[in-house]
């Protein structure tokens, strides 16, 4: 694998939620546009097996296995980008999680604490030690919203909360850190192919016709269309976008 050409070229990108789905389809997107990457998520052995992929084409790669809500294992994450490849120039913050939509009275606690907790303290704890690592150097950041971030989608009533503050902390950080050269945006993700989508479906078939009724396009995103536009905020190319809430929805949020 030549990075010589890759529009992340000499970048080094943290990317959570890397064992499947969008953060899976980032790390060998991302590695093939030049990029080194450090995976994180809670399944080791998952991240090893993209990883030995990775390394078997070319590409450079760490693991850095661990749960988002732990701040201890985030700051490892960061570190392990710094020691191992000498700093940390970029960030796809994409782990979450979330359920099929119920009444808020009938939504069990543990599933809004979860659902808080990976999707908006996730991002918290990233942006908090990600941050600090870009100031003299400067960087991007790409956190993973929802259309959900931007209405309500028919997704539950926590989920929906919690990816409209995944937007208010996009706007946040890049106000803040702008002056520093750092820019951070927010992706509106449309129904995706993700394995927790999958697993829905399976659950509740119904849920895929309902899902992309409506878009503009009829049909679900695939995982590499998400990273694409991901590494494309991360490069050089978007060098005047930042506090953006980019959507790739299928047009979900055009009508």
């Amino acid at each position: 694998m030549s990075d010589a050409a890759g529009t992340l070229s000499g970048k080094t990108i943290m990317i959570t939620g890397a064992s499947s789905g969008i953060g899976a389809a980032a790390a060998r997107w991302f590695t093939a546009e030049g990029a080194a990457v450090v995976l994180m998520a809670r399944r080791k052995d998952k991240l090893d097996e993209i990883a030995a992929e990775i390394r078997a084409a070319g590409g450079r790669v760490e693991v850095a296995a661990g749960d988002v809500i732990d701040t201890d294992a985030v700051e490892q994450a960061v570190a392990t980008a710094v020691n191992t490849f000498g700093g940390l120039n970029g960030a796809f913050n994409n782990a979450g999680w979330g359920t099929i939509g119920t009444l808020v009275h009938e939504t069990d606690d543990a599933d809004f604490e979860k659902t808080m907790d990976v999707n908006v303290r996730g991002t918290w704890n990233c942006l908090k030690h990600q941050l600090p690592v870009m100031l003299e150097s400067g960087g991007s950041v790409v956190n993973t919203s929802s259309t959900a971030g931007t209405f309500a989608t028919g997704a539950g009533a926590a989920y929906v909360a919690a990816k409209h503050a995944v937007l208010g902390l996009t706007r946040a950080a890049a106000a803040e850190y702008g002056p520093y050269g750092v820019r951070v945006n927010a992706l509106i993700v449309g129904t995706t192919r993700t394995e927790l989508m999958e697993n829905a479906i399976r659950a509740f078939p119904p849920l895929e016709e309902g899902a992309v009724a409506r878009q503009i396009q009829k049909r679900m995103a695939d995982p590499i269309e998400v990273a694409r536009t991901a590494a494309w905020l991360l490069s050089d190319h978007a060098s005047f976008i930042t506090g953006g809430a980019i959507p790739v929805d299928g047009g979900s949020s055009a009508i």
